[in-house]
């Protein structure tokens, strides 16, 4: 029994063996395509595929905009405190503008930015004449 089913067995393995060999081309090309399209998959949308990498681009970009916009503040500060240091004039108004300094004979009038509420109706009746 053992030596009849190596015997069928054997023509059978052999008939496969013949069909893997005459369509050998077909086998590769089929497995090249899959290969290809499994590559092309995560160069797009894998870990570091085209898609994480324009949003990593335009993070960049957001982020080097966002350090020239402090770039130029923290120069702007530094002028700033540079007219502190050197300039009376600038020292002046920042302790009349922060602090309500004000010289000697000098008199602040501060206004509110809140309107005030409306004032009471005034009874509009007509007053009556009087000797009438």
């Amino acid at each position: 029994m053992n030596k009849s089913a190596t015997n069928l067995s054997s023509p059978l393995n052999q008939n496969v063996l013949d069909s893997i060999y005459r369509n050998r081309r077909r086998l590769a090309t089929g497995c090249a395509m899959l290969v290809a399209a499994a590559l092309g998959y995560f160069a797009v949308a894998g870990d570091n595929g085209i898609t994480v990498y324009k949003q990593k681009r335009a993070n960049d970009k957001q982020l080097a905009r966002q350090i020239e916009g402090l770039k130029q503040e923290n120069a702007q500060l530094q002028a700033h405190i540079e007219r502190l240091k050197n300039d009376p004039e600038a020292i002046e108004h920042e302790a009349r503008a922060r602090l309500h300094y004000a010289r000697p004979g000098e008199v602040i009038y501060s206004l509110s930015d809140v309107p005030a509420s409306k004032p009471a109706a005034v009874s509009s009746a007509p007053a009556s004449a009087p000797g009438k």
